[in-house]
């Protein structure tokens, strides 16, 4: 079974997928956002080309563990998914996930200008691992 990583925010949807076994994350792409109708579409595409059974999104909790406007305008977004797609859509804390996303591409030495461009994909692969690595110690 597949599943989709997402790091949603306002400008771009990081997008990662899992193999099929569900114990590896990786990078699939960056959507720009563009509106709700073009973004779902995006989405769903993606869906349908990997065989994507559930969604996980990020969700942007402040350092203290309370939810602040991003995290509610991520859990609007995955309610939205859920109710569109019909899929099951789980929301995973990706505190510090683009900070860890920036440091992995500092260190693979790349361009200010390539990290901009893959740094909410790696994001998404990041938040993605995260969730398979914690189903995995709880045998879900």
């Amino acid at each position: 079974m597949r599943i989709m990583g997402l790091d949603v925010g306002t400008k771009t949807i990081g997008v990662a997928v899992s193999d099929p076994l569900g114990w590896t994350a990786q990078g699939v792409t960056t959507l720009r956002r563009k509106n709700k109708n073009a973004d779902l579409a995006a989405l769903k595409e993606i869906i349908e080309r990997f065989g994507v059974e559930e969604i996980v999104v990020g969700l942007p909790r402040n350092m203290d563990g309370t939810f602040g406007p991003r995290a509610k305008e991520a859990s609007d977004f995955a309610q939205g998914l859920k109710a569109v797609l019909g899929l099951p859509v789980h929301l995973y804390d990706e505190r510090l996930t683009t900070v860890a996303a920036d440091k992995v591409l500092l260190e693979a030495d790349l361009s200010r200008r390539r990290r901009r461009a893959v740094v909410d994909q790696v994001a998404a692969t990041i938040i993605l691992q995260g969730y398979l690595d914690r189903r995995g110690q709880n045998g879900l």
